[in-house]
């Protein structure tokens, strides 16, 4: 790509972001969003949080792993089975972590 491409390409990019988030400004208080459509947003953040993490926690160099050698999925597996057990964040950063830590020094 040329340096002229480029800088189209960010301005372009630019321009496309600015608008899709300042379409709810834009309408201000006479845009009402469905019921449903708020009903479906209050899951974005879980879904958005998951498609991140999921493919990052399941895949190393060799592809899709569930193999012991996995230590993320195994650590990302014993925080969520704190969370769910405890609701405290501190304890399943803490249990994540000591998962991870102990299957690399002993696995």
């Amino acid at each position: 790509m040329t340096s002229t491409q480029i800088w189209l390409a960010i301005f372009g990019m630019t321009f496309v972001t600015a608008l899709t988030r300042a379409m709810f400004l834009i309408g201000g208080e006479r845009t009402v969003l469905p019921a449903r459509v708020q009903k479906m947003l209050r899951y974005a953040p879980a879904a958005a949080l998951a498609a991140v993490v999921v493919p990052d926690v399941l895949t190393t160099s060799d592809g899709l792993s569930f193999a012991p050698s996995n230590h993320e999925l195994y650590a990302t597996l014993a925080g969520l089975g704190w969370f769910l057990w405890r609701r405290t964040m501190l304890g399943t950063i803490v249990t994540g972590m000591v998962v991870f830590t102990l299957m690399r020094v002993f696995l």
